[in-house]
């Protein structure tokens, strides 16, 4: 059997999970700090462009889809707020752990609504092979993205 792009979402998911529980018990301004911090932002770039290319957007064009996929879309743009606003924090600024927290948090929060939600209605509106089809599509695009943004870093 095919994996589906649920089963393909939920592992980048438990990767972002592993990430960011390792990165809030860094100190300071640590290479552990850098690297974590610096794995995660990778992560979840690669992981939110692959799929609202290959997930969201197809689920945009049914009516009933609009409106949660807008809302992942709109979370994902949250992610990426915290992001920049810990770019721009010194790793030793006391600050920065707190708004490593927050972006955590946030983290969770959407994988939650995700997993516990979005999943159960979005599959009520694909087919079969969507769903594996978009699985394929959505881990070849989060493959490159994911060496494409480490090139960046």
């Amino acid at each position: 059997m095919s994996l589906t792009i649920y089963e393909a979402l939920r592992q980048s998911h438990e990767i972002q999970r592993d990430l960011y529980a390792k990165l809030l018990k860094t100190q300071g301004d640590s290479t552990e700090r850098d690297e974590l911090f610096t794995s995660l932002k990778i992560e979840l770039a690669a992981h939110a462009a692959a799929e609202e290319r290959h997930f969201l957007i197809p689920l945009l064009v049914q009516d009933s889809g609009i409106n949660i996929s807008r809302h992942a879309i709109s979370e994902h743009h949250e992610l990426d707020e915290l992001v920049e606003k810990l770019e721009e924090t010194d790793y030793s600024n006391t600050g920065w752990l707190a708004n490593a927290k927050a972006l955590a948090d946030e983290i969770e929060h959407h994988l939650g609504e995700e997993e516990h939600g979005f999943f159960q209605f979005s599959g009520k509106l694909l087919t079969d092979k969507q769903k594996t089809d978009f699985a394929q599509a959505y881990l070849t695009e989060y493959d490159r993205l994911k060496v494409k943004f480490a090139e960046g870093a």
